[in-house]
């Protein structure tokens, strides 16, 4: 620990105790320390043509003391006493150490007795003090003083030098480019740095030292040897000289930061003017993307066929996909360029930016909704459409094949009907045609119902609107016309029949009993063929269940069914026998059905073949469906998960919007880590895009394991994603309000507490009559001019709400125009110096060319002083800079 370090209170010398611990002063430092306060009291003294020799000799009778704090203040201090004895002398020294006492310096363990009798600890230690509290402690920069501050002002200005790295006052100075650099850093003149080398340190001492003194007035306080030849400069020497370099250049220092403050307002100037030219061209690109799409998504005139129906939903799925979402990404940045354009333009004190005719926000958020509102609905659309055709295409081939079957039944049964046989007959033949003609009727009487059927999907067709309805009409209608002709005809054998009845006495009862028991039993093999071959369509576990269901009870009855098989072949065979034992003249056939046994045979063995088929069939749909269920859970999963995640961030991001946990920094971090989870979520959604594709390709229309669809999901993921960004440009906002107006975090506080007082709705917006209320509690009285000018500030768009940022851009303003007039004020007076006026010659020579020449071009229509043409005073500066405002 040095003897007389300094610290950050006013307490610049240790306590005594302290003092009698420490070791003697070292002899290094001592002399460095003696040539370094002896330079800079004599740079003081000289003003008052005076200098001193012996540091310790020549303040012993307190006069030069006395002298040295008269010229460093600026103040008079009492009248010395002019005697020469030792009372006298102590008397002036305490009045010096009594001065110094009164500039809030404590003086510990330094009396006027040891500076009158020459103590060289206690002289040297009292002079440190003088040097700490005039020449060090005023210096400042950002919120650092003293020490601290000197040593923050040495590595700023050397920062960007190679081999510099200031850390302390000691070994950071001892290879001499510290000094050098500091000396370029404002006259780069002077020195020619890059001939310097970090390994001669001796030259880059002297050269430093030799500068200073020759060009900056700056007296050489210390020896290049001594410095070289120490293991570690003595601080205080080192501090002493440092300071020197700071007073001599904190004037330029000043025009420095008046130029960079000018700099500044320009670079914003042209800045705001670039991001006004980019929202207009983003504006107008978004406006004519949603003008070209809305009319494609309005379109809803239906495909013929289930590819094109499909194709069209594919197209959807890629707008949804790869095309909206870059849009959206442009809709949410757009309002945060115009927010944060609006916020720099009011900082600036410039008017708010006003986009051209139908380009306003709210433009462009009235085009979005038509957007929406278009969209809506468009995908069920297409779903229920794609359903309408597959159900077009089932109901169709149904209508084939049924018609088919019935067509193929009524092949020649018109001819039969026409037959005049009975005429030339035997009476048994003739009851044989009767009988035959009976089975026929119950024939016909059960293909009634297929006729039905058919007449019924027709008119299905027709009420679903069937593109090729005609042709299904004509096909019905022929059908229809040839059932009505085959009744005519029946009914007219069935009269020729019974009037010959009387004629025929004799049937032969088993070709009867054959006829009736095999009729219905062809029947129901025909029926069950077409059962077995009928197409299914099924969207759920319970549909195909239901079927496996019908089928397995369909097959229990097949034992009985072959059962009556045997036993109507039985008839047959009996028939077979009789005609062998009474040689009946039978012709071979049977007189009373058409239907042999060989054909019961084969339609039995082709419905056996049938209903493994249906087997089949029946259980590669029930896999189908069980995959279909498999995708239903999988997809119920995932959304029952994100949907609520996303309405749990959304809560979260209002709360964090309106609360006054921490600074805004901490708000914005808080955000900004939401923002990074938000988006490290986003491979889910993909995912769950995925699963809800498969879905669509697999037809699949309804889930019970969710309410979440993923249009849901959509929407809902797109408002978060907007409403994070927006709440994060929020706070940037008010955090760039905060610094540009200097409001602290209470204010900014305050200002929250009482906004959300009065957001009654907790919208985060106050409506009129809140913000009025609001205002009346704070303090205001104003009219109803006065309120509506307010109003016109705080909501230009004229939306009937006022944000928290409108509201903190208000508050700030009311107490910001003194301070930016302030800053107007202090650069034009570095700039102009003594004079009323800057010149134009001024303006190039301090500022950059770019920059200078937009200033002049803005100042061109403003004049200066009649007798200095090109020129502006304080009021054409200010307006040219930062427009008409209260200046």
């Amino acid at each position: 620990m040095d003897h007389y370090d300094s610290q950050q209170t006013n307490d610049y010398m240790q306590p005594e105790e302290d003092w009698d611990r420490d070791l003697l002063l070292d002899p290094a430092w001592e002399k460095q320390q003696r040539k370094t306060f002896t330079a800079w009291c004599n740079s003081h003294l000289r003003k008052a043509g005076t200098q001193i020799e012996n540091i310790e000799e020549d303040f012993r009778d307190g006069l030069k003391l006395m002298l040295l704090l008269e010229v460093i203040s600026g103040e008079r201090l009492a009248k010395p006493e002019r005697g020469k004895m030792r009372v006298h002398k102590i008397s002036n020294v305490n009045k010096a150490l009594d001065f110094i006492a009164s500039k809030g310096v404590k003086l510990v363990s330094i009396g006027a007795e040891e500076i009158v009798d020459g103590n060289v600890k206690m002289t040297l230690g009292m002079i440190w003090t003088i040097i700490l509290r005039f020449a060090i402690q005023d210096i400042s920069v950002e919120e650092t003083s003293a020490k601290e501050g000197l040593l923050l002002w040495c590595q700023r200005k050397t920062a960007p030098y190679k081999n510099v790295n200031i850390q302390n006052f000691h070994i950071s100075w001892k290879d001499g480019l510290g000094f050098c650099a500091l000396i370029h850093r404002h006259r780069p003149e002077l020195i020619d740095y890059g001939k310097l080398r970090k390994d001669d340190p001796l030259t880059n001492l002297n050269t430093a030292f030799d500068v200073a003194e020759k060009f900056l007035d700056i007296p050489k306080m210390l020896d290049a040897e001594d410095i070289v030849g120490t293991a570690r400069p003595d601080e205080k020497a080192i501090m002493t000289y440092v300071s020197s370099f700071y007073h001599a250049f904190s004037g330029a220092q000043k025009a420095e930061t008046a130029a960079n403050r000018i700099c500044k307002v320009l670079a914003v100037n042209q800045e705001n003017e670039q991001l006004m030219e980019d929202y207009e061209k983003l504006a107008s690109d978004l406006l004519e993307w949603i003008r070209r799409t809305i009319p494609w998504l309005e379109n809803r005139v239906p495909e013929n066929t289930m590819h094109a129906m499909q194709q069209k939903l594919e197209d959807f799925r890629d707008y949804r996909r790869l095309h909206k979402p870059p849009k959206v990404q442009e809709k949410c940045q757009l309002e945060i360029n115009f927010n944060t354009l609006q916020t720099k333009l009011r900082l600036s004190n410039r008017p708010a930016f006003m986009p051209s005719e139908g380009r306003m926000v709210s433009d462009i958020n009235n085009a979005w909704g038509c957007l929406e509102q278009a969209e809506k609905g468009y995908e069920e659309w297409l779903l229920n459409e794609i359903r309408r055709l597959e159900r077009f295409d089932h109901l169709a081939e149904k209508f084939r094949q049924k018609a088919s079957i019935h067509e193929a039944w009524t092949d020649g049964k018109e001819a039969m009907l026409r037959q005049k046989d009975y005429e030339t007959a035997t009476l048994s033949e003739i009851k044989a045609l009767l009988k035959k003609h009976e089975a026929f009727e119950s024939d016909l009487a059960a293909h009634q119902d297929r006729v039905e059927q058919i007449a019924a999907i027709a008119q299905e067709l027709n009420e679903l609107d069937y593109y090729d309805s005609p042709s299904v009409n004509a096909r019905c209608q022929k059908i229809c016309d040839q059932w009505d002709n085959l009744g005519a005809l029946t009914q007219k054998r069935r009269e020729a029949l019974e009037r010959t009845e009387k004629l025929l006495e004799t049937i032969d009862q088993l070709y009867l009993e054959y006829a009736k028991r095999a009729a219905p039993f062809n029947n129901w093999m025909e029926g069950a063929m077409e059962d077995l071959q009928d197409t299914f369509i099924v969207h759920t576990i319970e549909e195909i269940q239901g079927l496996t269901t019908a089928h397995e009870q369909f097959k229990a009855t097949l034992p009985d069914a072959d059962k009556e098989r045997l036993a109507i072949l039985g008839i047959h065979n009996e028939v077979s026998k009789i005609v062998q034992t009474y040689h009946v003249n039978m012709a071979g056939t049977n007189p009373y059905t058409t239907i042999t046994p060989q054909e019961i045979n084969g339609k039995w063995d082709h419905v056996r073949q049938l209903v493994p088929r249906r087997d089949q069939a029946l259980t590669e749909e029930h896999a189908r469906q069980q995959h279909n269920e498999r995708l239903r859970k999988q997809f119920g999963a995932q959304a029952n998960v994100i949907g609520p995640w996303i309405q749990t961030k959304m809560e979260e991001i209002g709360r964090i919007s309106i609360e006054m946990h921490g600074t805004l920094e901490d708000q914005l971090s808080h955000l900004r880590q939401y923002e990074k989870s938000i988006v490290n979520y986003k491979p889910k959604i993909d995912l769950l895009e995925c699963d809800h594709q498969l879905i669509q390709e697999a037809l699949i229309f309804d889930n019970k394991h969710t309410n979440y669809t993923m249009e849901h999901i959509r929407v809902g993921w797109e408002q978060l994603l907007t409403t994070i960004a927006r709440t994060i440009n929020e706070v940037e906002n008010q955090i760039l309000t905060r610094d540009a107006k200097g409001i602290s975090q209470e204010q900014m506080n305050e200002f929250r507490a009482s906004f959300n007082h009065f957001d009654r709705k907790k919208t985060g917006m106050m409506d009129t009559d809140d913000f009025r209320a609001c205002l009346i509690s704070m303090g205001y009285n104003m009219g109803e001019a006065e309120f509506a000018r307010i109003m016109s500030i705080v909501d230009p768009n004229r939306l009937g709400v006022v944000t928290f940022q409108a509201f903190i851009d208000f508050m700030s303003r009311e107490t910001a125009d003194t301070d930016t007039a302030d800053q107007v004020m202090a650069s034009f007076k570095i700039l102009a110096g003594d004079k009323n006026y800057i010149t134009v010659d001024e303006l190039r020579r301090e500022l950059p060319p770019d920059q200078a020449e937009y200033c002049i071009a803005r100042m061109a229509p403003y004049a200066g002083p009649d007798s200095v043409p090109g020129a502006l005073d304080y009021m054409s500066f200010s307006t040219a800079l930062y427009g008409e405002s209260d200046l």
